[in-house]
């Protein structure tokens, strides 16, 4: 998910107007949920320019529907605050200018409260319009600010472990988060997937980016899947046998950015009189070698696949695999904010494709065949994207349950780690 991805998807009446309303007021107030643990110095801090600010997301998602929905629809509507147009737009060029991303840590004005007065405000002023009978004709864009949200929700999470991590007393987001399972992992076992002709993309009713479509053919030749993400114990063998020092693992890009960056293991791992401990949300932990490695680029998962005799898979292969596959694991409505060992062995499918981490592919995110991207400022939501970025799957223990499907296309660039990304593997078969 970078930073921020989605565009206009065909106009839908899925839902009848009160209905709207109450998912409008949901999907706000947990963003504010997620913002509540927080104190106003944690919300105005940006720990790198690939994050944000959390009083920026709260009010970047307010700018989208105040931009999109209220002055598109509501004749005579005059801004909340005029100056926050600018501020507040991420990259939409036809809206106007943007404040650049980099320094979004530097907007100590306006206040937290601030802030959270104009959500306070346009929710008020958007609710009111929809239940008056407003805003038919502008049923899609709302619903594409419904999980712009949520991708926003998603980040502030992300965002927030980030900054936390950077902290020399690496405190907890929440003391209070749901205990990991104890389990140990299940084997990993390989299930085989038939060649052929198979369709990828969305097709029929239901929401989604337009990134996802249209739907298409691509030939999948044999190959095999993972029965489960990689743990953090395999992972730690590829880092005590020496993989962060050995170029042959490494994509040439990769290696420099390891140089460059210092790398020498995932993200928040750090060693601690012999063990390795992890920054997690809920403060530093040992590390669970039974849990799913995260945390990690596709520089770092592409390595560990070549050092595992196996490769990522396509994003293709991934859906084939996940298309039958129940949407369900570990999201952020359970609380723990970190993947947790697997409940299920994997033995008959793969298991665990939807939750936990991110899982990286060896996709680059380009159009599908015939995608046009939409008319107007939405029409930048995806499209321009679309270069110097790998594609993942399947969501993470940081996303909304409701917002994931298998055709769902996340994206980052190749050296991005500090989301819930991690590594399924895959293998030829010959």
């Amino acid at each position: 998910m970078s930073s921020s991805t989605a565009s206009l998807p065909p106009r839908t009446d899925e839902a009848s107007r009160p209905s709207t309303v109450a998912r409008y007021r949901a999907v706000r107030a947990a963003t504010e949920r997620l913002a509540a643990p927080l104190s106003p110095e944690d919300c105005a801090a940006q720990s790198m320019p690939d994050a944000s600010p959390v009083k920026w997301h709260l009010a970047h998602t307010t700018w989208f529907f105040e931009t999109f929905v209220l002055e598109a629809g509501l004749p005579g509507y005059r801004p909340f605050a005029p100056a926050f147009r600018v501020l507040f737009n991420s990259y939409y060029n036809a809206v106007g200018e943007q404040h650049p991303r980099p320094r979004r840590g530097l907007l100590t004005r306006p206040s937290l409260e601030e802030v959270l007065a104009y959500r306070h405000c346009v929710d008020d002023r958007l609710a009111s319009w929809l239940e008056a009978g407003g805003g038919g004709e502008l049923a899609s864009v709302l619903e594409v600010g419904l999980h712009h949200e949520q991708q926003h929700q998603e980040l502030i999470l992300t965002d927030v472990a980030h900054l936390l991590t950077c902290h020399p007393l690496r405190p907890a987001y929440r003391e209070d988060l749901a205990a990991p399972p104890a389990r140990p992992a299940a084997p990993l076992r390989w299930h085989g997937l038939e060649p052929g002709l198979a369709w990828i993309g969305h097709g029929g009713p239901g929401f989604h980016f337009d990134n996802e479509g249209p739907r298409h053919r691509c030939w999948i030749e044999p190959f095999e899947l993972a029965s489960r993400p990689v743990t953090n114990g395999e992972f730690r063998a590829f880092v005590e046998d020496g993989g962060y020092a050995e170029p042959g693992c490494w994509l040439s890009d990769g290696w420099e950015t390891l140089r460059r960056e210092g790398w020498s293991a995932p993200h928040g791992w750090e060693r601690w009189e012999g063990a390795w401990r992890q920054s997690t949300l809920g403060g530093l932990r040992p590390l669970d070698i039974d849990a799913p490695v995260c945390h990690v680029s596709f520089y770092e998962a592409d390595a560990y696949a070549r050092w595992a005799g196996a490769r990522l898979p396509s994003e293709a292969e991934w859906e084939v695999a996940a298309a039958a596959a129940p949407v369900a694991g570990n999201f952020v409505e359970s609380d723990h904010l970190h993947p947790v060992p697997l409940a299920s062995d994997g033995a008959r499918a793969p298991a665990g494709l939807f939750g936990d981490v991110w899982e990286w592919t060896a996709s680059p995110y380009v159009a599908y065949p015939g995608f046009r991207p939409a008319a107007g400022a939405l029409g930048e939501y995806n499209g321009k994207f679309m270069c110097n970025q790998m594609v993942l799957r399947g969501g993470s223990c940081a996303t909304p349950g409701d917002h994931v499907r298998a055709t769902y296309r996340n994206f980052f660039p190749p050296a991005a780690r500090w989301q819930f990304s991690g590594i399924r593997l895959a293998r030829d078969v010959r």
